[in-house]
């Protein structure tokens, strides 16, 4: 009972319009003063902000934050694939047959999470990592490799939670939710980087100007509040780290696996 009363809530309150009521507000001026609360209440290191927090004109502009230069270092070691954000690991594994198997204990198809793309066929028993920012993480996404971005598209959708409850009990969130996918060509071959919008939730945003070819680590984009990044790569293309798992904690910058020689 108090689960589907839950679920309805979030069915409820996963409108565009309730999203965009909170985004708007998280962009005033007047949720500034809030800054020093919510990085209390969240764990947020400010030292780590490049900037003091009152330079910050909104809750929404901390939020989206850069960190200073060299907190986050990105693995420039040969043939890596580094992670694009902090995050939890809340699934990863390859595909099966197109499937994604038991993230938080459901299945999703790669074809549905990439809107029907021709492109599809390309992840169909590739590997996958569903990497989870909570309000504690730095918010900015970074690309995973050094390429060219050979294609993007914009999926638009409901603003589920992503979090554990919204994983395990709301159906499917990750391929319903609003979604900003990125194509990538790299030197081993091609991978999709899936960002996910969920609850409150205003935007994701690709950073201006987004270079054509960028290097490994550079900006990509950035989530305006929490969300979820799915990193899809191309078959027989990667091997994971052995060590990584699901609940692992990564950083930004921090190798996930090695692209195969072809």
């Amino acid at each position: 009972m108090t689960k589907s009363f839950f679920r309805l809530l979030t069915e409820l309150s996963s409108r565009k319009s309730i999203s965009r009521l909170t985004g708007a507000f998280a962009k005033s001026r007047a949720s500034r003063s809030l800054i020093p609360r919510f990085a209390k209440i969240y764990g947020i290191r400010m030292e780590d902000a490049e900037k003091s927090w009152t330079e910050y004109a909104s809750l929404n502009d901390f939020f989206t934050r850069r960190l200073k230069k060299g907190l986050r270092p990105i693995d420039l070691a040969p043939k890596l694939i580094v992670s694009p954000v902090d995050a939890a690991i809340t699934g990863m594994g390859p595909i099966s047959e197109g499937l994604i198997l038991n993230v938080k204990g459901q299945d999703y198809t790669v074809e549905e999470l990439l809107n029907h793309s021709p492109r599809t066929v390309n992840y169909k028993n590739g590997f996958y990592f569903v990497l989870y920012l909570s309000p504690t993480d730095y918010h900015r996404i970074h690309t995973p490799v050094e390429g060219t971005i050979i294609e993007k598209e914009h999926v638009p959708g409901r603003v589920y939670p992503v979090n554990e409850f919204g994983l395990r009990h709301m159906r499917r969130v990750l391929s319903r939710n609003e979604r900003l996918i990125t194509y990538m060509q790299h030197e081993g071959g091609e991978l999709a980087v899936v960002k996910v919008g969920a609850m409150n939730v205003s935007s994701i945003q690709y950073v201006s100007p987004l270079p054509k070819k960028p290097s490994r680590g550079d900006e990509l984009a950035y989530f305006e509040f929490g969300s979820t990044v799915v990193l899809l790569m191309e078959t027989d293309t990667f091997e994971s780290r052995s060590d990584l798992q699901v609940g692992s904690k990564v950083k930004m910058g921090e190798a996930l696996g090695i692209i195969k020689e072809s």
